[in-house]
């Protein structure tokens, strides 16, 4: 069993390795599906410790470190991707320490931070491998932004054994020091609303033989509002946040179009009422789109995305009583996020808990919202990161 003092020593002198690698990737961003430099540099570095890279579709791959002693097997998970973001070289309050040079690219979601806390982590557990058990499984999975890599990730690790799955996420809403592992749903689930209510074109001086689309769109939505408020499970929380309402141009005012185009997202901790929201979204649209003599289409995209991150029980057990055998004043509870994760995925393989670790920090300027332009990380929560991360895999595999 490795010891506190280890732990925490050990972390605290790869400082340098661990900021300057992630002040390169946040230097060096690329988009969902693109990240060909990064993982690169990535494969690199694993390679470095000796450990063999599995590819997975595209650039996301993961690598195994076997102990050779008898034992339970953990995968640790980090996502690789940036945002289609214009960077502010300055946060909230000073010019921030690593700006992207690429243009329009950004890290703004902290996935430059979860790659040098797993790096740094898989450092450490090579260096200690006579000193552990089972297998640790170190996930660079690609494209979280987009849900471009989760898929065929899951399908390569669907024929390994895997006892728990372990991830990261830095948040800007917790202050540095601050570590969240709550059991239960900790992200909301995430739909896609994407409809076309269809009617008939035609002039604006003559409205009765066209059928406006425009008009049923806007019943649409309102209609939304009050079925909102009266079907939804108060208990329930669902947001329904509409992004676009698309139709005609303004540059032929008296055109009345064929079509309106209508998106949004859905978020939600509980499966079955995002699902029932769906159903209302739907009954609504054709109901009243059906008054308007509109019909409605909706498209390939509309539908549930992903679910809730759900923390297993036993393991936020285990990670708490790991975190304050580091930190004695570390763990704050009741800590859920309306963003959505693909990490919700890796639920359908294994128990899996997603830790919180906060950095924000107001003098430094750390707080600005996630997908942000002045969105910044203070760097000393990496630490914090790194040690929960060998604490709770150093528990688990050793003492269950």
């Amino acid at each position: 069993m490795l010891s506190k003092d280890i732990i925490l020593n050990e972390i605290d002198s790869m400082k340098n390795f661990i900021f300057e690698t992630r002040r390169y990737f946040h230097e060096n961003p690329e988009l969902s599906g693109e990240e060909f430099e990064t993982s690169k540099f990535l494969k690199e570095e694993i390679k470095k410790l000796g450990l063999e890279i599995n590819e997975v579709e595209k650039t996301g791959f993961y690598a195994i470190l076997d102990t050779k002693r008898q034992g339970k097997t953990i995968a640790i998970r980090a996502d690789i991707d940036a945002l289609p973001i214009q960077e502010n070289e300055r946060n909230l309050v000073n010019k921030k320490v690593a700006i992207s040079k690429n243009d329009g690219v950004m890290h703004a979601c902290g996935h430059d931070g979860h790659m040098s806390i797993l790096l740094a982590c898989a450092k450490f557990f090579v260096k200690h491998k006579s000193e552990l058990k089972g297998k640790i499984i170190f996930i660079f999975e690609e494209g979280e932004e987009q849900g471009t890599g989760i898929n065929a990730m899951i399908d390569a690790l669907k024929g390994i054994s895997i006892d728990a799955i372990y991830g990261t996420h830095l948040t800007s809403f917790m202050n540095v020091g601050e570590i969240s592992v709550d059991p239960g749903p900790v992200m909301a689930g995430a739909a896609v609303v994407w409809f076309d209510v269809i009617g008939k074109g035609g002039h604006g001086s003559r409205p009765d033989l066209s059928i406006n689309p425009i008009f049923a769109a806007s019943n649409i939505l309102n209609g939304l509002t009050s079925a909102w408020s009266n079907q939804i499970d108060v208990t329930k929380t669902v947001t329904l946040g509409i992004g676009s309402i698309n139709g005609g141009s303004n540059l032929a005012p008296n055109v009345i179009p064929d079509s309106v185009e209508v998106t949004g997202t859905l978020r939600f901790f509980d499966m079955e009422e995002g699902i029932k929201a769906l159903k209302i979204i739907k009954n609504v649209a054709e109901l009243t789109a059906g008054a308007h003599k509109c019909k409605v289409e909706f498209g390939k995209k509309n539908g549930i995305s992903v679910g809730p991150v759900l923390n297993n029980k036993k393991l936020s057990l285990i990670a708490k009583e790991a975190i304050n055998n580091l930190y004695s004043k570390a763990l704050v509870e009741n800590k859920t996020w309306f963003a959505s994760e693909s990490f919700s995925k890796y639920g359908e393989i294994a128990p899996s808990l997603f830790a919180f670790v906060g950095t924000k920090n107001d003098k430094l300027g750390s707080g600005a919202e996630h997908h942000n332009e002045y969105f910044d990380i203070d760097e000393e929560s990496m630490i914090y990161g790194c040690c929960a991360t060998i604490g709770f895999v150093n528990k688990f595999l050793m003492e269950t």
